[in-house]
């Protein structure tokens, strides 16, 4: 899973959720609401693809210490996330300012 909250909420005390984003390795290219992330930029052992469309929130409680070190995603990335997230919402057309 990828965490797209902001940090500093993360890390909040009070806050007792994070905001996630589930990777799947049953890549679909063609999917518009998947982010393609290659192993070497996750660290993880196979490449994946982030589920936009599944995103949710966690339980800090629930998360378990990691077995090896975070990898953290570019802000370029996770802004990719964000617009994946917004075509699952429906939402095409540019917002009117």
């Amino acid at each position: 899973m990828v965490i797209v909250s902001l940090d500093a909420r993360n890390r909040h005390e009070r806050a007792d959720t994070v905001l996630v984003v589930p990777l799947t390795t049953s890549i679909h290219r063609e999917a518009p609401t998947h982010v393609f992330l290659p192993a070497g930029e996750t660290g993880l052992q196979s490449d994946s693809a982030a589920r936009a469309e599944d995103v949710t929130v966690l339980r800090k409680r629930s998360l378990v210490e990691p077995r090896t070190l975070l990898r953290q995603i570019s802000n370029k990335r996770v802004c990719e996330l964000a617009s994946k997230v917004i075509i699952a919402m429906g939402c095409t057309r540019p917002l009117l300012q």
